[in-house]
């Protein structure tokens, strides 16, 4: 026997493939039908054409032509009814999705598509952590500063509030240093830090920054 060229190989695996899947939706759609009601319904389910089998999720799609039946079979009751319907002829927990598209290149860009909302979904929510990270860690600072205030006994003598905000400067400029995102929110809860040390030794914002930022190494 001779050696069976790889792309002819392939094309063996995938015509067989396709007939399988093929076999499973015309299996599986008499089951489907018998059990739904309404012309748009039948039209929609008719139009399917499978086109493969991926992680027990049967991936059928519906021509550019017909693209206003896809509604009809992402209704929840028809949903449930195809996943149960394709778990009985499998044999296992399977589900059914529908694309836009009846080949593999319109489902390939539908991966694509997956993928890349899940790039965005993953750095949007990475964003989140860390900006809910920043916010955390100067909430901690601003209570701390609120705490030592209410600690310094005769408030009113400068020496006293000099101490404070000797104090003071060095813990926000210590936060300062450890900051891990330096973005708008990284940037506003450092100002409302040094606002409110402002307000309890009576000086402008602006001077408690130059001090904060000097101690800090950014001046």
């Amino acid at each position: 026997m001779g050696i069976v060229p790889t792309k002819l190989f392939d094309r063996a695996i995938i015509r067989t493939h396709m007939a399988d899947v093929e076999q499973v939706w015309k299996q599986s759609l008499p089951v489907i039908i018998q059990q739904v009601s309404g012309r748009g319904v039948w039209a929609a389910l008719n139009a399917v054409r499978p086109i493969t089998l991926e992680d027990n999720v049967l991936i059928v799609g519906i021509t550019a032509g017909d693209s206003e039946l896809a509604g009809h079979l992402r209704l929840p009751a028809t949903k449930r009814l195809m996943d149960m319907t394709i778990s009985k002829v499998l044999g296992v927990a399977a589900t059914v999705r529908v694309i836009d598209g009846v080949t593999m290149a319109d489902y390939d860009v539908v991966k694509r598509r997956d993928a890349e909302r899940r790039r965005l979904q993953e750095a949007e929510l990475t964003k989140m952590r860390a900006e809910m990270t920043a916010k955390t860690s100067w909430d901690a600072v601003y209570e701390q500063l609120a705490r030592r205030f209410a600690a310094v006994t005769n408030k009113s003598l400068p020496q006293n509030k000099a101490r404070f905000f000797e104090e003071a400067v060095a813990l926000i400029a210590e936060a300062r240093q450890s900051q891990a995102q330096w973005d708008d929110m990284g940037e506003r809860n450092f100002a409302r830090c040094l606002e409110r040390l402002a307000q309890y030794v009576e000086m402008p914002s602006t001077l408690v920054a130059v001090e904060v930022l000097h101690k800090s190494g950014e001046l």
